[in-house]
C-alpha cells in the first residue's frame, strides 16, 4: 500500500512516516511537506535512504500537486497544518488558508482520484474547554464542537469538512482527535521542549497564569500507533478520539520538568496568561480501545517525560538552530 503523507516532515507526521514504515514493511511513503516553519528535513534523515520513502516538495493548497501525488497513493494521512495556538492568534488568516482550505483541496483531489481513503487528523481542542470544577468530565465523540481559539476554529472546520465529503460523496473519511503530544522531534517552541531547552540554557520558563490549566498528555508514538489502526480498521464517516489518560496540570507538568533536570522552582516566570486560553481538555478514548484495540503503552509518566526530557538533552544539536527561528 502506498500511502501519501501530507506534513510529513512535522513533529507528529515524521513520528508517523518512521514508526510505519518500521511496522508495516510492505508500505510505501510519500510524504508531501511545505517545509514551513516547523517541517524539518533533519527529522527523517535516519530514512530519507529508505526506498519504500519519498519526499516532494509542496503546498497542499497546491491542486495540480494534489492530483499528482495523490493519484500516485492508495491512502492520505492529512498531518499538514498550521498548529500552534499563540500563532494562530497574531496571524489567524493563514491557519484558515492552510487547516480549512488545504484540507478541501486535498479531499476534493481524493475524490476526483476514485476515493482514497482518507485519515485527517485533528484535535482535542476542537471540543473547547472543560471546567476544573468538574474532573468527572471528558470528551466523547459526540461533544459539542466549540473551538476557542482560530487555530481550534480551523480545526473544526476541517473537521466537518471531511466529513462532510464522507456524506456527501461517500468519500472513504474517518477522523481522529488527538490530546497533547510530547515525544522527540517536537519544535521547541512547544512547552515541553520549550522548557527542557530553556531550563538547559539555564533560562527561565514562562508559565501562563495561574498554571492550574489542565491537559491530557500522550506520547507521540502511541498517537502514530491509533493513526495505524485507524487507517487499517477505522470505519468511513467516524470520529475517533485518542487520548494518553494521563492529566496534568502545567504547573504540575513543569515541576516535574524541574525535577527531572535538577532545576529549583525560582526558575518559574510567571506570565500574563493567553488571551481566551481553555481551562481543561480530556479525552475518552474508549472508542477506539473498544472498536479498534488500541490503548496507549508509551505515555506514563513519570518514565515516558523523563525519556523525553533525556532525549532533548542528548539532541542539542537538532534543537539549537531551531531556537533561533
Amino acid at each position: 500500500m502506498r500511502i501519501l503523507v501530507t506534513g510529513g516532515c512535522g513533529f507528529v507526521g515524521s513520528n508517523f512516516v518512521r514508526l510505519a514504515l518500521s511496522l508495516r514493511p510492505e508500505w510505501q511513503i510519500v510524504n508531501l511537506d511545505n517545509l514551513s516553519y516547523s517541517g524539518n528535513l533533519e527529522n527523517l534523515r535516519d530514512v530519507e535512504s529508505d526506498p519504500r520513502y519519498r519526499f516532494v516538495h509542496g503546498d497542499i493548497n497546491d491542486y495540480a500537486l494534489d492530483m499528482e501525488t495523490i493519484g500516485q497513493c492508495d491512502s492520505v494521512v492529512h498531518f499538514a497544518a498550521e498548529s500552534h495556538v499563540d500563532r494562530s492568534i497574531y496571524n489567524p488568516r493563514r491557519f484558515i488558508e492552510t487547516n480549512v482550505l488545504g484540507t478541501q483541496t486535498l479531499l476534493e483531489c481524493s475524490r476526483r482520484s476514485g476515493g482514497k481513503r482518507f485519515v485527517h487528523v485533528s484535535t482535542d481542542e476542537v471540543y473547547g474547554s472543560l471546567p476544573l470544577e468538574r474532573p468527572e468530565l471528558r470528551f466523547t465523540e459526540e461533544s459539542p464542537i466549540t473551538g476557542n481559539s482560530p487555530y481550534a476554529a480551523s480545526k473544526a472546520a476541517s473537521d466537518l469538512i471531511a466529513l462532510s465529503y464522507h456524506r456527501t460523496f461517500e468519500l472513504n473519511v474517518s477522523v481522529t482527535r488527538c490530546s497533547n503530544n510530547f515525544g522527540a522531534f517536537q519544535y521547541p517552541e512547544k512547552v515541553i521542549p520549550l522548557f527542557v531547552t530553556n531550563l538547559i540554557d539555564d533560562k527561565t520558563v514562562p508559565l501562563y497564569g495561574d498554571g492550574k490549566n489542565i491537559r491530557d498528555w500522550l506520547h507521540v508514538e502511541d498517537h502514530c500507533e491509533a493513526l495505524i489502526a485507524v487507517l487499517e480498521c477505522g470505519v468511513a464517516g467516524r470520529v475517533y478520539n485518542i487520548g494518553g489518560d494521563n492529566e496534568r496540570s502545567n504547573l504540575e507538568l513543569t515541576h516535574s520538568i524541574l525535577d527531572i533536570l535538577g532545576k529549583t522552582r525560582d526558575r518559574i516566570q510567571p506570565v500574563t496568561d493567553r488571551p481566551g486560553h481553555d481551562r481543561r481538555y480530556a479525552i475518552d478514548a474508549s472508542r477506539i480501545s473498544d472498536e479498534l484495540g488500541w490503548l496507549p503503552t508509551r505515555s506514563a509518566w513519570p518514565e515516558a517525560l523523563a525519556n523525553t526530557v533525556k532525549w532533548y538533552t542528548e539532541h542539542e544539536k537538532w534543537w539549537r538552530r531551531l531556537k533561533v527561528k
